[in-house]
């Protein structure tokens, strides 16, 4: 990984090496990122985009098993994203979230339908407590759905996926208003107003 203002020790290999180094040492799961605390080496040109594509000096990763191998380091400080290993750390750009949940399955279990996301990296996240759908305002006075996926790392939904979600959308009574929004694991993620929704349909 490159210091700041220094080129890069071994580009993108270099960088790839100590990633495989760091990833190799916890086989059973994610790296665990979040005790690692190393000194910052810079800011890498590495951007993902908003559609979920990575880039390095401006080109496109083109390898998706790369791209799920850098993944696994991502740590989000504040409103910056990093990538990290036990001894370095180094920045990177995000245009709006890290990943882009690209599928949805509803299934069941005992505390009713549980709606599951998989990733652009091939992560499967189950929506519940812990991995919530939260509703931003876009720009065009539409919603954007993302789904928290670990720490303090979210994916965009897709807008396909947001159709669906308003397809299997509900009206619950939420501290005395009427909110449309979905259920999953037993938690109700409201999205808007549903008396708006109602005048937008």
């Amino acid at each position: 990984m490159a210091k700041q203002g220094q080129p890069p020790n071994q580009g993108l290999e270099g960088l790839t090496s100590a990633v495989r180094n760091a990833a190799s040492a916890d086989e059973k799961g994610l790296p665990p990122v979040h005790l690692w605390n190393p000194p910052f080496c810079g800011d890498l040109d590495m951007r993902i985009a908003s559609d979920g594509t990575w880039f390095y000096m401006g080109t496109p990763i083109g390898r998706p098993a790369l791209v799920r191998l850098f993944s696994t380091i991502l740590k989000r400080e504040g409103d910056k994203h990093f990538l990290v290993t036990p001894v370095e750390k180094v920045g990177i750009r995000v245009d709006d979230a890290p990943f882009l949940a690209v599928e949805m399955r509803k299934d069941g279990d005992s505390r009713g339908q549980l709606l599951r996301f998989r990733t652009n990296v091939d992560d499967w996240v189950a929506c519940d407590s812990s991995h919530r759908l939260r509703f931003e305002l876009a720009a065009d006075a539409g919603l954007v759905p993302y789904l928290h996926v670990r720490a303090d790392l979210w994916a965009k939904v897709t807008r396909a996926l947001y159709y669906d979600l308003v397809d299997i959308g509900e009206e619950r009574v939420v501290d005395g208003r009427a909110m449309f929004g979905v259920v999953s694991a037993g938690d109700f993620f409201a999205m808007a107003d549903a008396e708006q929704v109602r005048g937008a349909l």
